[in-house]
């Protein structure tokens, strides 16, 4: 077993095997400008536009409403900012939630500069979002919702086709978020019925500098970067032919086997929840909804273990993540976990263990035994 062993997925993912030789060609020998006219120019439009292709397949919609991007963030900022000032005459409020990404809050922060407001909506426990809170938050000058399909650090799956219900009745545009649940959980674009969605490549074993972003067939969105016409002037710039060739080919492994990886990273964090509850069921608390949540993810707080401290014994042997800061010896909790009205000694408690597709029952139980050790040590 190679150690240590990595159970950080929600940061970012390997590449695939089959992606990185799909991408290989692309590095080696195709390396034209796919806008020329002659040849090898024409061969790497045909693999965009096959990629284009399997990124649809993937969440279900037409490859002409898939647009690529350099990675999640550039989607978010396109979703929301193009929205933003395309429609600015109609209305210049924007509904988020307060457990989203920078790449989102961020955005959204940036956009009262020009004078847009923004509501923030609250959270459950869990880290839910109400849909009474939702109703109640929209206005006559309502015109974008912008809310995460799954949050990245407990992994809490918000009711998205319900928001999409509600904002179509009044009008509005919606925007998701989807950079943890594609390729993990259905992200059919028929059902959750969103306007915008966005893909980062990192986070579905593609390459890093790559991603995408669905915007419905009639949707206009305002160039908020300006260049010559790639990816229709949305995100203009010469294409990253081997990034998007790695981008289509992880989306198409994932529709392959999309029930199959489902199922067994929820028997891996069933493992290993199990696992950590046998050997220190007392200090263990859950932090999200295990029925609504990514099948991967795993937030818990080992009560009265410091979160940084027990990452940092472990890491030779297995790489998590925390869910505080840690600055000049002074604890600062996630956004996340501080909107979910955790206290401050839970999530300072607080790991995350994400799980992917290779990860091994043996990788699992040495997890279980290493944590263990280690929460036993510093108690």
């Amino acid at each position: 077993m190679k150690k240590p062993v990595y159970l950080d997925y929600n940061a970012t993912t390997p590449i695939d095997e089959e992606v990185a030789k799909e991408m290989i060609p692309y590095i080696e020998t195709f390396y034209g400008n796919p806008s020329s006219s002659y040849q090898m120019g024409k061969q790497n439009k045909e693999a965009i536009e096959q990629a284009r292709k399997q990124v649809a397949g993937l969440i279900n919609c037409k490859p002409g409403e898939i647009v690529f991007t350099s990675g999640g963030t550039e989607s978010n900022n396109i979703a929301i900012k193009g929205i933003a000032f395309a429609n600015k005459g109609k209305g210049k409020h924007i509904i988020t939630s307060s457990i989203e990404h920078p790449a989102v809050t961020e955005v959204c922060k940036y956009l009262t500069k020009y004078g847009f407001e923004i509501t923030y909506l609250p959270v459950d426990k869990y880290g839910a979002v109400g849909i009474d809170d939702l109703e109640k938050a929209i206005r006559e000058d309502t015109i974008l919702i912008s809310i995460m399909h799954a949050n990245n650090e407990v992994g809490t799956i918000q009711p998205i086709e319900q928001i999409s219900s509600i904002a179509k009745s009044k009008g509005v545009f919606v925007h998701t978020d989807a950079a943890q649940s594609v390729g993990k959980i259905e992200t059919n674009i028929t059902k959750l019925g969103v306007d915008l969605l966005t893909i980062a490549g990192h986070k579905l074993y593609a390459p890093k500098g790559i991603g995408a972003l669905y915007i419905r067939h009639g949707v206009k969105v305002e160039n908020i970067i300006h260049g010559a016409s790639q990816e229709r002037g949305i995100s203009p710039g010469t294409e990253n032919v081997t990034g998007i060739v790695g981008l289509g080919k992880a989306c198409e492994i994932a529709q392959r086997n999309l029930g199959k990886n489902q199922r067994h990273l929820l028997n891996m964090r069933e493992r290993l929840l199990k696992g950590l509850l046998v050997e220190l069921n007392n200090i263990v608390t859950v932090n999200s909804d295990l029925n609504n949540s990514l099948p991967n993810t795993l937030s818990v707080a080992f009560d009265k273990v410091e979160a940084h401290t027990l990452a940092s014994l472990i890491s030779n042997d297995i790489l998590i993540s925390t869910g505080s800061a840690c600055h000049s010896g002074l604890t600062r909790i996630s956004s996340v976990l501080k909107a979910m009205n955790m206290n401050i000694m839970t999530a300072a408690s607080t790991v995350r263990i994400s799980i992917g597709k290779n990860t091994t029952k043996e990788e699992i139980d040495f997890a279980v035994s290493i944590i263990t050790n280690a929460v036993n040590r510093l108690l």
